[in-house]
């Protein structure tokens, strides 16, 4: 009897099976195949591409053959070949390509290689997108080399940057390229992310933002001397942004003034010049600005730099500053109404956005009391300071008719301090400045110092001898006029004749009833008459004063700055000589007084018979024609005494003796002899 079969045993509860247990073993090794295959792989790959490099670079070499360097260049990607560069000749690219194509294992060959060509204009450029990169774009020379192209600009590059050399190899590049692209990515150093130098040809663009106040400088610096052989293009370099945005006008004691802080642009500083120039009257400015952007939103710059300056021309000393939109102003006021003005300024003048700061200002007395006035093209102005309000017309009343063509532009301002005959220097000077083409006349305390420039060399060095004598006692003259050197145009004598006339016509000269005093319409003929002498140095100017209509009375003739003049001061004693004067000097003298005294005399005769025809009731025909005689020849006198002084030497002007006046329906006569 068999033994009963048993049913085939199952493997505990939980427990795997065996076929779990065979396929679980099997999932466990798959992993470890994977990474065997694939190291496999990878090395196999890393062969083939250590292969595909290797035959690759003998390629590259082979074009290096008669060039600064091998103009092949080949990047390996596993079995893919990347080539670039160009090559001298479409011949010896299609050989390049061709072997690079045949070597075994290439799975493919990216072809970016090219010809080198002549290019025109050759331009390359430089750029800096990050702080740590330079590239470069456009045409590179081929006869340099890209190695080493990038050699010479190594030392140029901004510190811890590195180069991207994107350039092509061409033909056609100027001369000394290698040092204009290393000082173009030089100045990348002083400049933010996103600048770019252009070399196009000869000519160096650059834009960008400068990193700092010192950078900006330094590229201003550099850029002033380009490479030789090169010049500059468009610059557009913005000033760098800083956060504490200042500007400042300081006076100085002799009147100049000292710019310093920050400016936003070239344009701003030449309005900012502008405005010192006006307001420093002709002293010194020493501009100190730097180039910087940062004024506070809201606040006009312009209209900000306008209200300064206005505050500086109250100042005799001291700073007037703004900190950001804060303006304050200190030091030595003009005077007491300049410290009234400059407080009414500040509360109620102020640009948009401003505010006031600290105003300490004081008023000491005027040491040295400064005038000054200044003879421009076409204006003339007066500033500094006068004692009164009379004085300041008297002397407006004497300037006005002298500088007919002129507009008088007057910034004095009244306070107590003036020296002592001020009034009567004056009266002395301003005749002389008349007289200049252009010059200046400034007066500092008891010292005269009259510049400028003269048309004639004799009235240059006659106003250094005549003067400092004609000052009160007690001041000092220092006469520095230039004279214009230039020779005249000689004409001939019929054509000095021609523009004599041409000059004079349709403008009589004709004295006012009883006077003697130049009239403001002379001074333009006048002026004319002296320029033509010398274009005429071998003719002699006549003049023949003019009678008054009959029955015409005198006007009344006044000087209201020479009546001050003569209130300040008293007549000199005369100096009494131990040798007796000769006759040839008391001759020469007579001479150098002539016409100027002689006209004065004439005057006081015809004065004293005009005051004696007011007592007489009746005039002999003789007499009435004796006064007009001397009166013409008054007239006649101070138009020579003009002449001289606008430079005509005394032998060439004069009005002779003996020649009876020009009737009363004319004027001066002039007339040339030779």
């Amino acid at each position: 009897m068999s033994a009963p079969s048993l049913p085939p045993s199952s493997p505990p509860h939980g427990a795997p099976s065996r076929s779990r247990l065979v396929r679980a073993g099997w999932l466990a090794g798959l992993p470890i195949l994977l990474l065997i295959a694939v190291a496999a792989f990878s090395l196999g790959l890393s062969r083939v591409s250590a292969r595909l490099e290797r035959q690759a670079s003998a390629i590259v070499a082979g074009t290096g053959e008669g060039q600064p360097e091998p103009w092949l260049r080949v990047s390996v990607a596993g079995r893919d070949l990347i080539a670039s560069g160009e090559a001298p000749e479409a011949s010896q690219r299609e050989a390049a390509v061709g072997r690079l194509a045949a070597i075994e294992g290439v799975r493919r060959l990216t072809d970016r290689t090219g010809v080198i060509e002549e290019v025109s204009p050759f331009v390359w450029s430089v750029e800096r997108p990050a702080a740590d990169r330079i590239e470069t774009n456009g045409s590179r020379p081929a006869e340099v080399g890209a190695f080493e192209l990038a050699q010479r600009l190594k030392p140029a590059l901004p510190r811890d940057a590195t180069l991207s050399d994107h350039a092509r190899a061409a033909r056609g590049a100027p001369r000394d390229f290698p040092d204009a692209a290393a000082f173009a990515v030089e100045r990348l150093q002083d400049l933010t992310t996103g600048a770019v130098a252009t070399l196009n040809d000869t000519v160096l663009s650059i834009r960008g933002e400068a990193a700092s106040l010192a950078a900006y400088d330094a590229l201003r610096t550099a850029l002033a001397t380009p490479p030789q052989g090169y010049t500059l293009g468009t610059v557009e370099i913005t000033p760098p942004v800083v956060a504490d945005f200042r500007f400042g006008v300081t006076r100085r004691p002799d009147g100049s003034l000292e710019l310093n802080g920050l400016v936003a642009s070239e344009g701003a500083r030449e309005e900012i010049r502008a405005a010192a120039a006006q307001a420093a009257e002709g002293a010194a400015i020493d501009d100190r600005l730097h180039d910087a952007r940062g004024l506070p939103q809201g606040v006009d710059g312009p209209a900000l730099a306008r209200f300064i300056f206005k505050l500086a021309g109250l100042l005799h000393e001291g700073r007037v500053s703004s900190d950001g939109a804060v303006v304050s102003v200190e030091g030595n006021a003009l005077d007491q109404a300049a410290v009234t003005e400059a407080e009414g300024l500040m509360r109620e003048a102020r640009p948009a956005g401003v505010s006031a700061g600290r105003v300490a200002l004081t008023a000491r007395p005027i040491v040295p009391y400064v005038l000054r006035i200044r003879r421009g093209a076409d204006s003339v102005s007066v500033s500094g300071h006068l004692p009164d309000q009379a004085s300041r017309e008297a002397l407006l009343a004497r300037l006005n008719p002298r500088f007919f063509r002129e507009s008088i532009q007057d910034r004095t301002r009244l306070a107590a301090g003036a020296p002592t005959g001020l009034t009567a220097a004056l009266a002395a000077a301003v005749d002389p400045l008349s007289t200049l083409a252009s010059g200046e006349l400034t007066i500092t305390g008891t010292d005269l110092r009259l510049t400028g420039t003269s048309l004639y060399p004799e009235s240059a060095a006659r106003l250094g001898r005549t003067l400092p004598q004609a000052l009160p006692p007690g001041w000092s003259a220092t006469v520095t006029i230039a004279s214009d050197d230039k020779p005249a145009v000689t004409a001939e004598s019929g054509a000095c004749g021609q523009r004599l006339a041409e000059r004079t016509a349709g403008h009589p000269l004709r004295f006012a009833p009883g006077s003697t005093a130049l009239a403001p319409e002379f001074y333009p003929v006048l002026d004319a008459v002296a320029a033509l002498a010398r274009a005429c140095p071998g003719e002699r100017i006549e003049v023949v004063g003019h009678l008054d209509p009959a029955g015409a009375k005198p006007e009344a003739q006044a000087d209201p700055v020479a009546d001050e003049a003569a209130k300040e001061t008293t007549p000199k004693p005369a100096k009494v000589s131990a040798k007796p004067e000769s006759k040839k000097d008391a001759k020469s003298k007579a001479a150098k007084a002539e016409p100027k005294e002689a006209a004065k005399e004439a005057a006081k005769e015809a004065a004293k018979e005009a005051s004696k025809s007011e007592s007489k009731p009746e005039k002999t025909e003789a007499e009435r024609a004796e006064a007009g005689a001397d009166l013409a020849r008054a007239r006649a006198l101070a138009v020579v005494d003009y002449l001289q002084k606008a430079g005509v030497p005394l032998e060439r002007a004069a009005a002779p003796t003996g020649i009876a006046p020009l009737s009363d329906r004319q004027g001066i006569g002039l007339s040339l002899r030779s």
